[in-house]
């Protein structure tokens, strides 16, 4: 297992209250949510550079949002 760096953040009332959300939405710790954050837009960074994009797609697999911004 790699070594791991411990981070000191300082976050607004606003976000630490979503992360707390998405951390029992999800059953995690707020760090597994930033981790997981950070690998979801990895990979729509590296998509995007393969011309790729990142969007919600409904039952019929009918993209109805395309997630734009990073």
């Amino acid at each position: 297992m790699s070594k791991k760096v411990r981070l000191s953040l300082e976050v607004s009332p606003e976000l630490n209250d979503a992360l707390e959300r998405m951390a029992d939405s999800m059953h995690a710790s707020k760090s597994d949510v930033l981790r997981k954050s950070v690998a979801l837009i990895d990979l729509a960074i590296r998509e995007k550079g393969n011309g790729n994009h990142l969007g919600v797609f409904n039952d019929d697999e009918k993209m109805i949002k395309e997630i734009i911004g990073y």
